[in-house]
């Protein structure tokens, strides 16, 4: 089977495959991108953010098109896959109205000279490996800044993503990007560390799993490569009161459900308060119950399938590990019985540490919950966790959530909402989640040449 195409994860059907780069074609295309380096860099500042600004542009007049496209490859409802491509285009946008201000000389004190000020450069080509559970998004979090930056990007995406992916290099050679300032790299994995060791690629940024990151960190490592990791994460989210119990479950339940529980930042553990533990369990899994399952083209289907049938039955192996060795299985708990990689929705309790879900993240449409009867205690199972991505802390007293909050050892939190993703927050973990940031002004601040410039008098 060719490593790139599209397969229908509702069907199991391969509906396209793409041709793939052997070594010289992966090499021909730094050769390229490198080429386009020494053009794009020269570009005024306001001329990139002319491009990402029409680039968003794009992602609004062909948003349907780039929606149903991920939809069919991927598995994503199309009311989530708009979602997408409305975010992905606000990054494109936030960069275009912000890059030119954050690309200013920065004023030093003097100290002695008549002027000390640090300029911000480009460093050249980037190489991007991304993954198939957000084609678009994931992909401006990293293209935007850069390109704005005057960096180039090659780009290899997920195997199952070949289609969006030339759709996201068609639109920004459409917005009037300088050719080949952005490649698609379709090759295998195998090829990445080669071109890791051209000398011409002056940086790396991977999101994927720990597996994937440990490999291009080495890789980076042994050329002196600058990298960035987004990996990883098992998010807790602690409930510490609700006067609206049933509300605060439908929240959790969304949440946990978006995107069929594939997204990194999810609230993959929830530590509810004793006092409302049972009818939380209660209505969590009624909600849980209730939403529709199906092909992700049909505007009525919530969650649609996992994004391959390999995914859907690793998720099992952890789901009937946690079976197996005590966890109470309130809904769901196992594959559908149709074709295509669906999985039920699924709702464990009972959890304990000889479980796999204990420490390992699921990728999938489960939910687990534990009982908290006392705040200290739930903190410390958060903590002892290898990810560190994100958390959130709920209550009706915001402050008292705040102070909860602020002892959560992720890279982002929240009180009152979960994981919420704007152009302008830094996003990134600690621990095993990776390193590096990406949006924001830190998107801008990772593969960036600040130069120091003194100027003094003889």
């Amino acid at each position: 089977m060719a490593n790139y195409r599209t397969e229908n994860p509702a069907t199991g059907e391969v509906e396209k495959t793409f041709n793939e780069l052997d070594r010289d074609g992966a090499i021909a295309a730094v050769e390229r991108a490198h080429t386009a380096y020494t053009q794009w860099r020269e570009a005024a500042p306001e001329q990139r953010a002319q491009v990402l600004r029409r680039t968003a542009d794009l992602y609004d007049e062909r948003a349907d098109e780039l929606a149903r496209t991920i939809a069919v490859e991927m598995g994503k409802p199309l009311k989530e896959a708009l979602g997408e491509v409305q975010l992905a285009g606000s990054i494109y946008r936030w960069y275009a109205d912000h890059g030119p201000y954050l690309l200013e000389e920065e004023q030093l004190d003097a100290q002695g000279a008549i002027r000390s000020v640090v300029r911000k450069e480009p460093v050249g080509v980037l190489l991007g490996v991304m993954p198939w559970n957000y084609p678009y998004y994931q992909v401006a979090r990293f293209a935007a800044p850069n390109l704005m930056l005057g960096n180039t990007i090659l780009l290899k995406h997920a195997g199952i993503c070949a289609a969006s992916s030339s759709l996201i290099e068609q639109v920004l050679d459409q917005a009037g990007l300088v050719d080949g300032a952005y490649i698609n790299l379709f090759a295998s994995s195998s090829l990445i560390p080669d071109v890791i060791a051209d000398p011409r690629v002056q940086g790396v940024s991977l999101t994927g799993s720990e597996a994937a990151g440990a490999s291009v960190a080495e890789a980076a490592g042994k050329n002196l490569t600058k990298s960035v990791l987004e990996l990883g994460g098992s998010d807790p989210m602690l409930v510490l009161d609700a006067a609206d119990v049933g509300a605060m479950a439908r929240t959790a339940a969304r949440a946990r459900l978006s995107n069929c529980g594939q997204a990194c930042n999810s609230p993959k553990r929830m530590f509810v308060a004793d006092d409302i533990y049972d009818e939380f369990v209660d209505r969590l899994t009624a909600e849980v119950e209730q939403a529709t399952v199906g092909d992700p083209t049909d505007e009525t289907t919530r969650v649609g399938p996992m994004s391959s049938t390999s995914a859907r039955d690793d998720l099992h192996e952890q789901v009937q590990d946690a079976v197996d060795h005590g966890a109470t299985v309130r809904t769901g708990g196992s594959p559908l019985d149709r074709p295509g990689a669906f999985y039920a929705p699924t709702v464990l309790t009972d959890l304990t540490p000889d479980m796999r879900a204990w420490s390992e993240e699921l990728f999938g449409p489960v939910v687990m919950v534990h009982r908290m009867t006392d705040v200290d205690e739930a903190l410390e199972i958060a903590n002892d966790s290898s990810f560190g991505l994100s958390g959130s802390v709920w209550s009706d007293d915001p402050e008292k959530a705040a102070g909860v909050a602020a002892r959560l050892d992720v890279g982002m939190v929240y009180v009152n909402e979960h994981g919420t993703t704007l152009p302008g927050l830094p996003f990134g973990g600690v621990k095993r989640s990776g390193y590096g940031r990406e949006l924001a002004r830190d998107g801008m601040a990772e593969f960036v040449n600040r130069k120091l410039v003194r100027v003094a008098a003889r």
